[in-house]
């Protein structure tokens, strides 16, 4: 592919501070080939220490974002291309070998494709209770697609065309699905493509499981807000989250993937973890911060 050429698609990989899960991902791309019309951009969000030129992978675009956030990121990627077609990887998920097959022949189908997102574990067994958790819960990426409406960024395509008539990402809300909502309003039609694969580390402790589940109730929260009869519905919400650990306990003992005593310690992370959610959203409701 020559300077002026304008490429078929473009990889957007958002980054901040991941640097040996980036590589991993990266390591990945290359092993599958990246193919000659396809860029690849890594936009990182001012990691220390910084990245560098990434030399093992030959073609990589890295470039800059200072203003903070995966949103931001992606913008500024969707901005270095010309590409017609737009590809969004998270940089620690690690493609499937024939990634790039499959995303050249479904990228059409639709003007967004949702693909699957599997979890895998980074130690050995047995699981902790958050890795147990994300086995069972993690990324229903056929569910969001057909019952919700959007598709999760680790692995989505999408056109130009459709970013620009809906606009871009927006900080500070679930803004995967945020965004394929808003595209979907605009006339977008949205399918799942099972065939596209990543796999994405399950969380591997309680720390970092309660880190993504306090950003995610912040996010939510603020995309909820703005709504009539916001603070009532949120409630409502909130007492529901709370019973659905409960409810929920079926799935992680029906689930084949764990052992018994990882069925155990993922009960009850699992009751813990939408107890607290459950009190998060109260506190939201009354002013104080989560």
């Amino acid at each position: 592919m020559t300077i002026t050429d304008v490429p078929f698609a473009a990889v957007i990989i958002p980054h901040f501070n991941d640097h040996a899960r980036l590589d991993r991902c990266l390591s990945a791309l290359w092993r599958a080939g990246v193919p000659k019309d396809v860029e690849v951009i890594v936009v990182d969000n001012g990691s220390q220490p910084p990245l560098g030129a990434l030399s093992d992978f030959p073609g990589l675009r890295v470039v800059v974002e200072t203003r903070k956030g995966a949103a931001n990121a992606r913008n500024r990627g969707v901005a270095e291309t010309s590409a017609p077609r737009l590809w969004f990887l998270d940089a620690d998920c690690v493609p499937a070998d024939d990634w790039f097959s499959e995303a050249r022949a479904v990228c059409d189908k639709a003007d967004i494709i949702g693909g699957d997102v599997t979890v895998f574990d980074e130690s050995g067994p047995p699981r902790t209770g958050a890795q147990g958790f994300e086995t069972v819960f993690a990324f229903d990426c056929r569910s969001y697609v057909q019952e919700q409406g959007f598709a999760v960024t680790a692995n989505m395509l999408t056109r130009r065309d459709i970013f620009y008539r809906a606009g871009p990402f927006i900080d500070g809300v679930p803004e995967d699905k945020e965004w394929c909502q808003r595209a979907v309003r605009t006339g977008a039609d949205i399918v799942f493509a099972p065939e596209l694969r990543v796999a994405h580390p399950s969380r591997s402790d309680w720390s970092a499981l309660r880190k993504k589940w306090v950003r995610l109730t912040r996010e939510a929260w603020a995309a909820h807000r703005q709504r009539r009869f916001a603070s009532g519905l949120w409630v409502a919400r909130a007492v529901m989250v709370a019973l659905s650990g409960l409810v929920h306990l079926r799935r992680v003992f029906r689930c084949s993937k764990l052992t018994g005593a990882e069925k155990r310690s993922t009960a009850l992370t699992l009751l813990r973890l939408r107890g607290l959610r459950s009190a998060w959203m109260l506190r939201q409701v009354v002013g104080l911060s989560v």
